[in-house]
């Protein structure tokens, strides 16, 4: 299976489904992509818990994003 590349995930939202706890300590999400979601192993500077809503803002090697709390 192909990764999608950073621009397809770069600016998606996300959902937490196993808490960040910030700096190098990654969490997981679900994006949702090409019709169906997919995880990701996420990165944020702060902790996030399970179930916010996230930003993919970049992108790591691998399965890896990088994420920040989204509010409208």
């Amino acid at each position: 299976m192909a990764y999608p590349d950073g621009d397809q995930l770069i600016g998606q939202l996300g959902r937490v489904t196993m808490a960040i706890r910030g700096a190098d300590r990654p969490g997981e999400v679900q994006v949702p992509l090409r019709g169906g979601s997919e995880a990701f192993i996420a990165y944020a500077d702060r902790e996030i818990e399970v179930g916010a809503q996230v930003l993919v803002v970049g992108r790591r090697p691998g399965r890896a994003v990088e994420v920040t709390v989204f509010s409208d």
